[in-house]
């Protein structure tokens, strides 16, 4: 079974407050819990891929116009309470192991060595129905 990790961060923190405004050795230590839990789960066989992801603005949103060419902007985005800052995908005999993984990267830490505790969603990766 395949899953996608999400890793979520307040929207309404301010802008520069995330991982550039951290001290160089909060991120050293949390960009070294995050290559150790991907070194694990490449060891173990679960481990697809894993990205980090830009904020916005610099994102774009993309549209296609009434004749299919893009139409291309900086938003609005989604409304929401929390970002997409990252993402893994892993394959895991069960949902369970899926949680567990989710569960072990929240725990990342950030400012000051502290578990962040961020929400992780977990979903499953599903097969396109057959056509």
């Amino acid at each position: 079974m395949k899953f996608m990790l999400m890793m979520h961060v307040p929207a309404a923190a301010p802008q520069g407050a995330g991982i550039q405004a951290w001290s160089q050795d909060d991120v050293k230590a949390h960009m070294g819990f995050m290559h150790a839990l991907n070194t694990d789960l490449k060891s173990s066989g679960e481990f697809i891929d894993a990205q980090g992801l830009d904020f916005p603005p610099r994102p774009r949103i993309v549209r296609a116009q009434g004749n299919g060419t893009p139409l291309v902007t900086d938003g609005p985005f989604v409304e929401t309470k929390e970002l997409l800052v990252g993402f893994w995908i892993v394959e895991c005999a069960t949902p369970e192991r899926a949680v567990a993984i989710a569960a072990r990267a929240s725990s990342a830490p950030g400012p000051g060595g502290s578990a962040l505790n961020m929400p992780i969603e977990v979903r499953e990766v599903v097969a396109a129905p057959a056509v």
